[in-house]
């Protein structure tokens, strides 16, 4: 009976922290601009904040430079000036690599290295959300990250819990099958076919749609394995506790960073 009641209450604290995630997304996407930058701004911090605390950097100089990075970069993507994006990644190596010649030997080499690698996976990648919803269409096309991800998660699981026969990466992630991956891929792909045919009715979309999100789908499973092989490597089951019956940040939000720059380098390609 008590662990009929605890799974009971672990359902309901996902189910409501679903449906605020959700809400969450319909407001500060449909408002778009500055309370959009803001937003994904702020879980960009919070995700990185729970990835270096993953590398043990997140409390230090090191971990500094990086929220330092994230702030800038923000501010570059505000004010249009995104051709200096290049130049303030090399600066924060710059800076990194101060930190760990100040401090020495206080930092391992992969946690200084690591340092970079957060800044880009999780501030840089997320942003593109925002600079989606930016562009042309770009009410109606951000969406296509979260049924990439969100979306076709939710046909893979149903896929797999249905047919699910083989395995798909039985050491890093059991559960994952052949067959829900295909499912998830061919629901993103109808998901996609579908909110084209709500939208525009006709034109190219009915076609660039589907097949955006077909890949989205692809690349959504690498981005959920990518960081299921972080938690492998460092032995940790979620990455925190911010999201009730989620996890954290980068546990809700590790298919949607890999999706929201496919999807927009889509979107750009078949313009």
């Amino acid at each position: 009976m008590a662990v009929k009641n605890l799974m009971t209450k672990s359902f309901a604290e996902r189910t409501i922290s679903g449906i605020v995630l959700v809400i969450i997304a319909l407001v500060t996407i449909i408002l778009g601009g500055d309370v959009l930058l803001v937003t994904v701004g702020l879980v960009s911090l919070a995700g990185l904040f729970e990835l270096y605390r993953v590398f043990q950097i997140q409390n230090t100089m090191a971990g500094l430079v990086g929220y330092a990075g994230t702030l800038a970069y923000y501010l570059l993507l505000r004010f249009g000036l995104q051709r200096y994006v290049v130049i303030e990644l090399v600066l924060c190596l710059m800076l990194f690599m101060a930190v760990y010649v100040v401090t020495f030997p206080r930092f391992q080499t992969q946690q200084i290295m690591m340092g970079l690698f957060g800044l880009v996976y999780v501030p840089i990648m997320l942003s593109y959300i925002y600079q989606v919803r930016l562009g042309e269409n770009g009410a109606y096309a951000v969406w296509l990250i979260f049924l990439c991800s969100w979306g076709s998660d939710t046909c893979a699981y149903l896929a797999g819990v249905t047919m699910g026969r083989h395995k798909m990466t039985p050491v890093l992630s059991p559960k994952k099958s052949v067959e829900g991956a295909i499912g998830g891929v061919l629901g993103a792909a109808l998901l996609g076919f579908l909110y084209a045919l709500a939208i525009y009715h006709t034109g190219k979309e009915l076609w660039t749609y589907p097949v955006i999100c077909a890949v989205g789908a692809l690349i959504s499973m690498i981005g959920d394995l990518a960081a299921s092989a972080i938690k492998r490597n460092h032995d940790i089951k979620d990455y925190g506790k911010l999201i009730p019956g989620h996890g954290g940040i980068m546990d809700r939000f590790d298919s949607v960073i890999f999706t929201a720059p496919i999807i927009w380098l889509l979107l750009d390609l078949m313009h």
